[in-house]
């Protein structure tokens, strides 16, 4: 199997804004209808732990949380009565059906801490003609600053032929970050795409496949019925 070259890979990362300041409220009602009652009245039920710290129940503003959220692995400056303190999206609990956010667990992180997240991959580029781009990791895991988690790690795919894979070793990680999934992880992996008479083909077999087992079953079955019956003539016959 053919596998790209690190060169198939760009270094663009985009890093994740940390001007997400939200002003929160600690909160002192627990439950699910304390959890309900924030929720109706605009606002996101939320939890604060880590660095061998207790956690920290609080309220966060609705619409502004929402907005904070839209990517993942968020770094929030929370201020709670006029404190700072520098948190990490690890759970966002969000509604099925409704945009709505249900409950958010977050992390302290300090500044120059480093941190474990998944990040997404990002394909760039086009691949040859007549080939089919199979993300099959769209995440992977890397060690990093808390304050330089990247939105994403792009790769091109830009002229790469049926056969080519990339693999998380060949990713470019971005500066201070290192990689924490398997480096043998495969992450892309190209193949030539199936031909419109090839698809016929193969739903031709399946069909004819599908033609040969209704017969066996029906044999099957009456060999089955077969016993049955013949036990239920010769009780009849003894009754008489």
């Amino acid at each position: 199997m053919a596998t790209s070259p690190k060169a198939a890979t760009r270094p663009e990362e985009k890093q994740l804004s940390t001007e997400n300041r939200l002003d929160v409220e600690l909160r002192t009602e627990f439950g699910k209808g304390a959890a309900r009652r924030v929720r109706r009245a605009g606002k996101v039920p939320a939890v604060v732990y880590g660095h061998g710290t207790d956690p920290i129940h609080i309220t966060m503003p609705g619409h502004d949380t929402m907005m904070a959220l839209k990517h993942a692995n968020a770094l929030l400056t929370l201020v709670i009565d006029g404190n700072e303190q520098l948190a990490l999206a690890k759970d966002v609990q969000r509604d099925p059906i409704k945009p709505v956010i249900e409950h958010v667990d977050l992390v302290v992180v300090r500044k120059g801490e480093k941190v474990t997240v998944d990040v997404p991959v990002h394909t760039v580029g086009e691949a040859a003609a007549e080939t089919v781009v199979n993300v099959e990791s769209p995440t992977v895991q890397i060690e990093v600053e808390a304050t330089n988690i990247p939105e994403n790690i792009e790769v091109s795919i830009e002229g790469l032929e049926a056969g080519a894979q990339i693999l998380a070793a060949d990713l470019t990680m971005p500066a201070g970050a290192t990689l924490a999934t398997d480096p043998e992880s495969l992450v892309v992996n190209v193949t030539a795409m199936i031909s419109q008479e090839a698809l016929d083909a193969e739903l031709a077999e399946a069909e004819a496949g599908i033609e040969q087992e209704e017969p066996a079953e029906e044999a099957a079955e009456a060999a089955e019925e077969a016993p049955a019956e013949a036990k239920a003539g010769a009780e009849a016959d003894s009754e008489a």
